[in-house]
């Protein structure tokens, strides 16, 4: 079942989730609230039907802790394990803000969130600049797929294993893409009024509900109680 959120209880989801992961977990509590904090964006992208980004998620995170917990030790000798305790220690920190993060660009409509940030009184420079952030890296994802897709069509595949190719080939449109994107984006947002002097209307009528204050204590909860297993016991 769908569960429809609030702009704003995603935002705070997201701050929540950035707060514990800044502090290292070094008991199996606080291990688990991290995992409870973070197992909640990915049902809520499965309740969004995003099947292949929570999957995929999972897997990702999943693989790190398994790894983390049961296989990798500080004492691990060598070379591939100092660099698979590195991969998992980078993935396990903040993979849970990354997770949730995606979760917000994905499922919020910019209306949603210009209104959301209206309501908490953001100012506008700051609103529209995470307004065209939210929208970049989606579009630098399809954009990506689509010099992919170009480059297969033309039989070149990773270039022919020359690693100087593939740059050339992929990396040197997508940077020039970047910077395209960004520009349209921003002319956009100038073109919808964004930024102007005369306050904008929105036809988004957004209130919390009973799931979005629900969720905002049970994070606000995790986080006291992380905080205080961490630093007062």
């Amino acid at each position: 079942m769908r569960m429809k959120l609030d702009p704003r209880t995603k935002l705070y989801m997201v701050l929540m989730v950035s707060m514990v992961v800044l502090m290292p977990a070094t008991t199996p509590l606080l291990w688990g609230i991290r995992i409870f904090m973070t197992m909640i964006p990915i049902l809520l992208l499965l309740s969004e039907k995003r099947y292949a980004s929570a999957i995929r998620f999972l897997i990702f995170y999943g693989v790190a802790l398994i790894l983390t917990f049961f296989f990798l030790s500080k004492e691990s000798q060598g070379i591939l394990s100092a660099v698979l305790i590195g991969y998992c220690g980078i993935v396990v920190q903040f993979m849970p803000g990354i997770i949730t993060a995606w979760y917000c660009i994905r499922t919020t409509k910019i209306g949603e969130f210009m209104s959301a940030m209206q309501k908490m009184h953001i100012p506008d420079g700051i609103a529209i600049s995470l307004a065209v952030v939210m929208r970049f890296f989606p579009t630098i994802k399809e954009e990506y797929g689509s010099i992919r897709d170009a480059m297969k069509m033309r039989g070149i595949s990773f270039g022919g294993g020359n690693a100087l190719k593939m740059i050339e080939y992929r990396m040197i449109p997508l940077l020039f893409s970047c910077v395209n994107i960004g520009d349209e984006l921003s002319a956009a947002a100038i073109t919808r009024g964004l930024g102007g002097k005369v306050r904008r209307t929105s036809v988004v009528e957004l209130k919390l509900h009973a799931q979005d204050v629900i969720l905002m204590m049970l994070f606000t909860a995790a986080l006291l109680v992380f905080v205080f297993f961490k630093y007062f016991r």
